[in-house]
């Protein structure tokens, strides 16, 4: 069994009819439990009653909450969620949260040395003292796979962050959105997402990038030259919440248990797809689900650029 660490934000999802709680290193951690790896999980929550609330959510879904820190000082994570008309959610996430504010702490520490993965992103990185805790738990697990779900969020993000996260990735995973920020970011000129891809993997010494499609699937290249793409599927989309980070675990789960880079990247692509029909990022969604999933005939939808 793998120990894969996700650091990051755990916040409530404030939709226009309920409140879900969400947070993509929270998300991620959810879904790898599932597929029956060990995810431990670094965030911080407020005292407050969503802080409460939000606890108990955390512990009745499986997750350890050992690692889940209690701010006297600081709100619960909260973020303003609406929907566009193809039903992709738009974020207004709020400063200053609980999880801006993660300690640096002995029990963080040890869990980072014992990981043979950790998974880390942009938007914990946004305020100084989580920064420093995450810079500090990467370099205690300098022999651990390094994940970076980039998520760049609008006002949540800085060139140096950016910058610093590629330098200590060994895999990068972003969405066909987050290509084109990052090309304008880096001054890149975008031809294909192969030559991106290969770009990135060249000038950041990376493993692997994988660029998500939503429902025109995945397309993932290794340093070694691997290239491999898989289609979306057409599914009765509920909401987009989460289903980039049941890809992500997925992904994950399956390149460190010894399976191909395509049989990662299907199994995510599979998880992700059953994700989107679901509200919210964290309803459970079985192995066996996924298996099946796999095998029926489910419509296929191609990216353009592979057609």
């Amino acid at each position: 069994m793998n120990t894969i660490l996700a650091l990051g934000e755990i916040l409530w999802d404030v939709l226009p009819e309920k409140i879900i709680l969400g947070g993509a290193p929270f998300n991620f951690a959810v879904r790898i439990n599932s597929l029956g790896d060990n995810g431990l999980f670094v965030s911080s929550l407020g005292t407050d009653e969503l802080g409460d609330k939000a606890f108990e959510q955390v512990r009745s879904l499986g997750v350890d909450t050992s690692l889940l820190q209690r701010s006297k000082k600081f709100p619960t994570g909260t973020v303003n969620v609406s929907f566009d008309a193809k039903h992709l959610p738009e974020y207004i996430i709020n400063p200053d949260a609980a999880y801006d504010h993660i300690e640096l702490t002995d029990a963080l520490f040890a869990a980072a040395a014992q990981a043979g993965c950790l998974c880390f992103g942009t938007l914990i990185q946004r305020a100084t003292k989580s920064r420093q805790t995450v810079h500090s738990l990467i370099d205690a697990a300098p022999n651990a796979i390094k994940f970076l779900d980039i998520n760049l969020r609008r006002n949540c993000y800085a060139k140096d962050t950016i910058l610093y996260s590629l330098s200590k990735a060994h895999i990068l995973k972003l969405n066909d959105a987050e290509v084109m920020q990052l090309c304008g970011i880096l001054g890149f000129t975008f031809e294909s997402f192969p030559k991106f891809c290969r770009q990135m993997n060249r000038d950041f010494d990376l493993d692997y990038t994988l660029v998500t499609f939503g429902e025109f699937g995945a397309f993932a290249q290794s340093t070694l030259g691997e290239e491999v793409y898989v289609p979306g599927y057409k599914v009765h989309l509920a909401d987009s919440l989460g289903a980039g980070d049941a890809f992500s675990a997925a992904f994950v789960h399956h390149l460190l248990n010894g399976h191909s880079l395509r049989a990662a990247c299907e199994n995510g692509n599979a998880l992700g797809a059953l994700v989107a029909t679901t509200h919210g990022g964290t309803e459970p969604v079985s192995e066996t689900e996924i298996f099946t999933f796999l095998q029926k005939n489910t419509e296929q939808r191609i990216h353009r650029e592979f057609a």
